[in-house]
């Protein structure tokens, strides 16, 4: 459904809340019934200016509608090629990308790296742009992508974090504060291959909520923790090379 046709069917709606018929807004706009019933059953080809007008009868904000519309439509699972190819292009825009998939607030971003607010609303600007948020006033913003959001496996910036983020991170020992490293090699049903992929989405998905959750504590009541998850079936080098034939 397209945007204009679900911005019609919202104005229907605020037309019976207002308990407002087709007759008395054709008065208010000095028009015929007939033709704002036919222009309203057209949907998608009624022009802007006359959503203008009927917001002004109904004292509704155009904005606010728009804003009320794009918090129903689908979240996006991943992007295109294109949107990641431009988020990479940029390395402030890709670190404030990771931000905003994590839900931090803009003030938040601003204290805690080094960019200026100028550069923050650019980059927000950019990402509005791209599709992955929606800007909104005061540098605040709705996510467009789902919970369950993830890169492309084989995308550009998959590429980066393999060549960038991966081996600093496994680099270090996982000998600190609540840190583990578990490596757990074996031999299962494939029947219950996919409950155990289920089990550890469901742990990223409680660690995500649970970073949204305390969002609201005291930054110095907070830390920075990275859980990578994985699930392959595969066998390292060093045992695929001693398989007999």
């Amino acid at each position: 459904m397209s945007t204009t046709v679900d911005l019609i069917a919202l104005l229907k709606s605020e037309l019976r809340s207002a308990g407002m018929t087709y007759a008395a807004l054709a008065e208010r706009l000095g028009m015929a019934e007939s033709s704002v019933k036919r222009m309203f059953a057209r949907g998608g080809d009624m022009p802007l200016s006359r959503i203008d007008d009927i917001c002004r009868v109904l004292n509704v904000d155009f904005a606010d509608l728009a804003r009320r519309i794009a918090d129903t439509q689908p979240l996006l699972l991943e992007l295109t090629l294109a949107q990641e190819k431009a988020v990479v292009a940029d390395r402030l825009l890709l670190v404030v990308a990771i931000c905003v998939i994590s839900q931090v607030p803009a003030e938040e971003i601003l204290a805690t790296y080094q960019l200026s607010e100028v550069q923050l609303v650019k980059a927000l600007t950019q990402l509005d742009r791209i599709g992955i948020i929606d800007l909104r006033p005061g540098n605040r913003y709705r996510l467009k992508v789902a919970k369950g959001f993830r890169w492309l496996p084989h995308g550009p910036v998959m590429d980066f974090f393999r060549r960038e983020v991966l081996h600093d991170y496994f680099a270090g020992g996982f000998d600190g504060e609540s840190e583990m490293l578990m490596v757990v090699h074996g031999e299962i049903g494939r029947s219950l291959a996919s409950s155990f992929r289920e089990r550890l989405l469901r742990v990223g998905q409680d660690f995500a909520n649970q970073h949204l959750a305390d969002q609201k504590l005291p930054p110095e009541q907070r830390r920075p923790y990275t859980i990578v998850i994985g699930m392959r079936s595969w066998l390292m080098a060093a045992l695929a090379e001693m398989l007999r034939p």
